[in-house]
């Protein structure tokens, strides 16, 4: 199919995702990599007591407060 048609489709309201193979999709610059830190005790306990009172895992207050830092700074994600 051609792009056209594809676009054509698209525009006139069908259902399209039936025509992409989605188990090879990527999200740019999203791909996880590990990384290993090491963090003060008192770090990790302050991490957990906040990941308690949020009902979310450490890794994720990690990942929002480091996005979040990230934005306001001058690098771009």
């Amino acid at each position: 199919m051609k792009a056209e048609e594809l676009d054509k489709k698209f525009d006139d309201g069908e259902d399209v995702l039936d025509l992409f193979d989605l188990t090879t999709l990527k999200r740019p610059a999203l791909e996880t990599q590990s990384v290993s830190i090491n963090l003060p005790q008192w770090m990790i306990a302050a991490l957990d007591r906040e990941s308690v009172r949020l009902d979310v895992d450490r890794q994720s207050i990690i990942k929002f407060w480091l996005a979040e830092r990230l934005e306001k700074s001058t690098v771009k994600l």
